[in-house]
């Protein structure tokens, strides 16, 4: 069974940072996009970032790019999000998910695995 595990959320003044980490067991797959998405109050869930974990590519939303970096690390099966510069737009539920055979993506309705999210808040 698919599990994915986030951590890292907090609260944190506008222009500080945070790193989150998602930790992945029960993976058989080598094809897989890791995604994180965010959810603030009253809104949808959008996609922030995404992994492509085989060949390394990274792709982000317009908002995000040039703050936030998606890396991973192997050996611990974790993908990372850096988020440096944040704002107080960037407060929300954050979550990793996993999109089983696809290589980029940040469509939801493509994302089998979610994990239970954590929490970020960024004050002015």
């Amino acid at each position: 069974q698919v599990q994915l595990v986030e951590s890292g959320g907090g609260s944190v003044q506008a222009g500080g940072s945070l790193r989150l980490s998602c930790v992945a067991s029960g993976y058989i797959y080598t094809r897989k996009c890791v995604g994180w998405f965010r959810q603030a109050p009253g809104k949808e869930r959008e996609g922030v970032a995404a992994l492509d974990t085989l060949g390394g590519n990274t792709d982000y939303a317009n908002s995000v790019k040039g703050r936030f970096t998606v890396s991973q690390d192997n050996a611990k099966n974790t993908v990372y999000l850096q988020m440096n510069n944040l704002k107080p737009e960037d407060t929300g539920m954050y979550y990793c998910a996993t999109a089983i055979g696809y290589v980029l993506t940040m469509r939801l309705s493509d994302f089998h695995y979610w994990g239970q999210g954590t929490q970020v808040t960024v004050s002015s």
